[in-house]
């Protein structure tokens, strides 16, 4: 079996560099509080009013506190889009936080990447799963074609996608309302909610990716 995920460089050390980095920017922003003040335009001006008036090394503290937590949060969120990919002759899983996809061998027909999107089609061409990855393609490529699956350079159904309308007639009702409830949560930037929309898409046989918060889609064959 074989397993690409981030390098361990970036799993383990966005748990320091993050926390080191929000805090060192809170002090920067903590020593230049008291010009930030005079700038009539600049944001959260009682934010920076507040730090100003606070003694010292309270000030300092606070301000190195909040950016650490600010900093961890962010990792937390980091690490929560990372994905793993484990690659055996006889299975493909996805890990994701707390998802898990996997599918058999008999399911994959071929694999390939579109942008950052790992996707993989079955035998009638249906997207199994389309998912947001940030490793490196060639890995990838190097860890499906070992273990004996077909990678495609681009995808064979590109010029199939169609841009989904209000009420599309060659989709079902229930497909057409999970397009209108993503088209909300892609206005909102929820990203997980539409995430999590496109998998109930898929699952009812119609592929859908983004182009420009557009939505487009095509029906498996």
């Amino acid at each position: 079996m074989t397993t690409v995920q981030e390098a361990a460089a970036v799993r383990y050390g966005i748990w320091v560099a993050c926390p080191a980095a929000g805090a060192a920017m809170a002090w920067g922003l903590k020593l230049a509080a008291g010009w930030i003040t005079t700038l009539g335009w600049f944001p959260f001006q009682g934010v920076f009013e507040l730090v100003t008036e606070m003694p010292e090394p309270w000030a300092t503290l606070a301000a190195i506190t909040v950016g650490a937590v600010a900093g961890f949060v962010f990792a937390l969120f980091w690490a929560s889009e990372m994905m793993s990919v484990e690659v055996s002759h006889a299975r493909v899983t996805l890990r994701r936080d707390d998802k898990t996809f996997g599918f058999g061998r008999d399911e994959v027909e071929s694999v390939f990447a579109d942008g950052k999107q790992l996707v993989l089609l079955s035998p009638a061409g249906a997207e199994l799963v389309r998912e947001k990855s940030d490793l490196s393609r060639a890995r990838l490529e190097q860890a499906f074609t070992g273990q004996g699956y077909r990678w495609r350079a681009a995808d064979p159904f590109a010029g199939e996608f169609r841009m989904w309308i209000e009420h599309a007639p060659d989709l079902p009702a229930d497909v057409n309302a999970l397009f209108t409830a993503r088209r909300k949560a892609i206005s909102r930037y929820e990203t997980e909610e539409a995430a999590e929309l496109a998998r109930e898409i898929r699952k009812r046989g119609v592929s859908v990716r983004d182009e420009k918060k557009r939505q487009y889609y095509r029906c498996a064959r």
